[in-house]
């Protein structure tokens, strides 16, 4: 186990320097203090780490994600990372993430027709066609998360 915590504590302490400690403080609402411990590999703190709104709030800010990529790989699990950040926030919940869905759908159908007019998909062809599947993916997990906000 401490080699797990070590771990995560060296990737804590990467998400923090990315936000940078100013910023992370006044949107986790902690103290340089508390967050310096959050990552520190003095005994006394081994068993300190941060609270998981905390990382949300600060890897929503960070070009990385950085602690959630760290339990990814502790967990054997293997994260598909893309800086598609909307200037404004979707609006129209769930029917606007159908709609969503259905341009993605059919943009991976077009692309799948495209790879098939000779009969066999390049590893180009596939590399496109594994990015529309990560895409429509993505639309699906933001319909899932507004369902999920939905239902209260």
């Amino acid at each position: 186990m401490a080699g797990i915590g070590s771990y995560l504590k060296k990737h804590t302490e990467a998400l923090v320097k990315d936000v940078g400690i100013e910023p992370a403080c006044e949107l986790t609402g902690k103290s340089k203090a508390t967050l310096g411990r959050y990552y520190s590999d003095n005994a006394e703190h081994a068993d300190r780490f941060m609270p998981i709104d905390a990382v949300a709030q600060l890897e929503k800010a960070a070009r990385y994600p950085h602690v959630t990529a760290a339990l990814a790989e502790l967990g054997g699990v293997e994260l598909s990372f893309h800086d598609d950040r909307p200037n404004a926030p979707r609006t129209g919940g769930v029917n606007s993430d159908v709609i969503a869905l259905s341009q993605r759908f059919a943009m991976l159908m077009a692309e799948y027709q495209q790879s098939m007019e000779d009969g066999r998909i390049t590893v180009n062809e596939a590399k496109r066609l594994l990015r529309e599947t990560t895409m429509l993916q993505q639309v699906l997990i933001d319909m899932k998360l507004n369902l999920e906000e939905e239902s209260g």
